[in-house]
């Protein structure tokens, strides 16, 4: 007996759920940001993959920290502000690509800024070198956790362990 086309879409719908969790659980990918630090981490099942250099929040303009998703990918983006539209180029602050952030307002992305890497400098965004947000783009995905932490935890201490073998963070955080 064949299957009737209203039976035959949803088992396509469901071949292609048992696909996109199968993958999510093969692949256990997430961000993890410490503000204090300026550097992003890219984790997949549970091994760093690639530290970049970020800028981070300005104090009067702070990250937040917290917990959230990926919730947009854009190449080539528009930089919108009141009284103001920047086009895809050289001159938009958004860099070539915008990972946008559960949290609305907040993203991953260039900058027209390269010398703020490594300052607390953004409006709270989280931006990286053009070429590192290039990058990180293409290894990411909509549903990807992004992890913002505001103080050296003992994780942050255990990702970045490099930034701690050269003085900046302790094992365990201290300072």
């Amino acid at each position: 007996m064949r299957p009737t086309r209203r039976e035959s879409k949803a088992m396509t719908v469901a071949a292609l759920l048992l696909l996109a969790a199968g993958r999510a659980a093969a692949q256990d990918r997430r961000i993890v940001v410490s503000i204090p630090d300026c550097k992003l981490a890219l984790v997949e099942n549970g091994q760093v993959v690639k530290v970049y250099e970020t800028a981070v929040g300005a104090p009067v303009s702070p990250s937040p920290t917290g917990t959230f998703r990926i919730a947009t990918r854009l190449a080539h983006p528009t930089y919108f502000h009141p009284g103001k539209v920047v086009g895809p180029g050289a001159n938009n602050p958004l860099g070539p690509r915008w990972l946008g952030l559960s949290l609305k307002g907040f993203g991953i992305h260039g900058t027209n800024a390269p010398r703020s890497i490594g300052h607390a400098a953004s409006h709270g965004c989280i931006r990286l070198r053009n070429r590192d947000i290039v990058d990180l783009f293409e290894r990411v995905e909509v549903g990807d956790v992004v992890e913002l932490h505001g103080e050296r935890d003992e994780l942050v201490a255990r990702l970045f362990a490099p930034a701690a073998a050269a003085g900046a963070v302790a094992p365990g955080g201290a300072r």
